[in-house]
């Protein structure tokens, strides 16, 4: 797919928190966006919120992901899909049907739909590092994970174990269904996949106060709110959302990344600790909330491999200091605004 300011682009989970910026670079490129949401007020906010854009931003609403035939219509006429909506969440009760069938059936629901589009030329999908990552090796110093690995649990295993396992399953069957479509129908589009590890930074869709956040930042702003003990993070590894929302834009544009796997992450590691050593520096009222913690040192571990796409889409990475303070100074701010209401 080559770059024209008439190309339509479809995007799910456009009022999320990855979804808006890459509406965002979207219209910064001069495409046309069709938004797929299921809130009117938010789908409301985020075009009040973007008056330049006006006539290149509509939405469509999406009820239900896992409905057969919910994404039909919303595909109608558009050159290419982005689809990032999936469940996120660690509370769940019932894996199966909280997390691993709501991504699954969602990403059939897409297929199918699309396969029926003779417009759309490309599928890119937001995947995790979830569908890569194998436990078992625990920190493992010195391996870096890349785009050939994949998680080795089964189905019965998400089903079974704890919330973070049935997201793990989810969202390594829901980009195994997609990879499956491309080699067993051989359809007339193609397909970019993305597999980020903890992704930060700020907002861009509507957050009225900070209990909204998604569930990474929620993680963060604990931190800068005082949490006591500071959290552990699940993975070392990270990345901006700003860089995510530009690798999912040119993984888009770009010819060649067609049916590629991407994983892609900042070169350096996190802790929530260093995030606690950055917003007491950083900030002058968090010296007396913040716990100081481990001084910020950083884990001896495993990394992702970032530099492949990097270098394909021309990515310079953040610095964890630059995206904790970006994100810390916005969430205050919605917090002092939801405190003078």
């Amino acid at each position: 797919m080559t770059y024209s300011a008439s190309n339509y682009v479809l995007v799910t989970g456009a009022t999320g928190f990855i979804g808006a910026h890459i509406v965002d670079e979207l219209l910064r490129r001069g495409l046309t966006v069709r938004a797929a949401a299921r809130s009117q007020s938010k789908a409301n906010q985020m075009i009040a919120d973007r008056p330049q854009h006006q006539g290149r931003l509509d939405f469509v609403f999406i009820d239900d992901l896992t409905r057969p035939g919910v994404f039909d219509s919303a595909v109608k006429d558009v050159d290419a899909v982005i689809h990032t909506a999936s469940p996120v969440t660690f509370d769940a009760i019932d894996n199966e049907n909280e997390l691993m069938l709501p991504a699954i059936q969602g990403t059939k629901s897409m297929l199918d739909a699309i396969k029926k589009e003779p417009s759309v030329k490309r599928l890119v999908f937001t995947s995790s590092f979830a569908a890569v990552f194998d436990a078992s090796r625990g920190d493992a110093p010195g391996l870096t994970y890349t785009s050939a690995d994949w998680n080795p649990l089964t189905y019965d295993e998400g089903k079974q174990g704890e919330p973070i396992i049935g997201y793990r399953v989810g969202k390594k069957y829901a980009e195994l269904a997609a990879w499956d479509c491309i080699r067993d129908d051989h359809p007339h589009f193609d397909l970019v996949t993305f597999c980020p590890p903890m992704v930060f930074g700020p907002v861009v869709h509507p957050v009225p106060k900070v209990a909204d956040l998604n569930e990474t930042n929620a993680i963060l702003w604990s931190v800068a709110a005082g949490k006591r003990p500071l959290p552990v993070s699940r993975v070392p590894c990270w990345i901006d959302v700003r860089e995510l929302a530009l690798a999912h834009v040119e993984g888009l544009l770009r010819p060649e990344a067609g049916n590629r796997r991407y994983t892609i992450a900042a070169p350096d590691h996190f802790s929530y600790g260093r995030a606690a050593h950055i917003i007491r520096q950083e900030f002058g009222w968090a010296k007396e909330v913040v716990v100081e913690g481990d001084g910020g040192a950083l884990p001896d571990a495993f990394y992702v491999d970032g530099e492949t796409a990097s270098k394909e889409f021309r990515i310079k990475y953040r610095s964890f200091e630059e995206t904790v303070v970006d994100a810390i100074s916005q969430f205050k701010d919605i917090q002092s605004r939801e405190q003078q209401s």
